[in-house]
């Protein structure tokens, strides 16, 4: 795919790509706008280093792509309700984001994807993996995408979000709400078929993904297992080390992601706005 406004380089043969030649603290014109979108859809996941933005800046560059997320468990910075801080203390034990998900499966309508910006990072650890999920999809047998073709599955934030949810426990430090039991439910296809490249998708993880509609949790569990083992085998990844002001953003609809926990004892400050997904499945 050739490109006219910005360098684009590949970071693995599964998906990830870095931007160069751009810079996010000004306005983008329609024609660099275009290519970065088209980057974004090209390799699910892209990413650009030395990017000086304030809030305001990462709220304008996801909003060419959408309107914004407000998280409804927890609380977005004063004034900027729909910037979500992810602070990981030194003392903290247990990290947000640390077990392979995709943002927001538990709404009724997903996000679209997350930008993620590294205002602090540890001297070592703290990468991000991310697993892309229409190789997920390609990679199953015949017999499988034929058993899988018309199945849903339910999305939930009963269990992340939770009393002992691994999420709820950053409530106090990211001011996360636990969720009730009158936390809603949702259906999603199994194979989810990608709005704007026609490609289809792998479209169920861990964190959020009960059961399958019309089953028992403990009848889906073995299918739900393998699926959750397959979607993120090592060749289907990419991995990214942090640097201050560096900016990732991936694409929900066909991508998981997996924040490492591996830097205890120092400090990792990321802010993340998430654009909604407002296009039917």
């Amino acid at each position: 795919m050739g490109y006219k406004t910005i360098d684009v380089k590949p970071v693995s043969g599964a998906l990830g790509a870095e931007i160069e030649g751009v810079d996010l603290s000004k306005e983008l014109s329609n024609e660099t706008f275009d290519d970065i979108h088209q980057a974004f859809l090209d390799h699910v996941v892209i990413f650009f280093r030395d990017q000086h933005i304030g809030h305001e800046q990462h709220k304008a560059f996801g909003r060419r792509f959408g309107s914004l997320n407000i998280h409804p468990y927890v609380k977005g910075m004063d004034g900027h309700r729909e910037i979500m801080q992810i602070v990981k203390e030194p003392e903290d034990r247990i990290n947000f984001g640390g077990g392979w998900h995709s943002d927001m499966s538990f709404l009724e309508e997903p996000a679209l994807g997350s930008i993620l910006y590294a205002k602090e990072v540890p001297p070592y650890g703290g990468d991000t993996l991310w697993a892309n999920q229409y190789l997920a999809y390609e990679t199953l047998s015949d017999g499988m995408k034929k058993m899988l073709e018309g199945l849903k599955a339910i999305h939930t934030a009963k269990g992340e979000y939770s009393e002992r949810g691994a999420s709820a426990q950053r409530r106090k430090s990211m001011n996360v709400t636990v969720a009730g039991d009158d936390t809603p439910s949702f259906e999603h296809p199994v194979l989810r078929t990608h709005p704007e490249t026609g490609r289809k998708a792998l479209y169920v993880n861990p964190a959020f993904t009960e059961k399958f509609v019309g089953m028992t949790k403990r009848e889906s569990r073995p299918l739900l297992d393998f699926l959750f083992e397959h979607c993120t085998q090592e060749q289907f990844t990419c991995r990214f080390r942090w640097t201050k002001s560096a900016i990732a953003f991936w694409d929900n609809r066909a991508a998981q992601h997996f924040a490492l926990n591996d830097y205890h004892g120092h400090r990792r400050h990321m802010e993340r706005v998430t654009v909604n997904g407002d296009r039917p499945f």
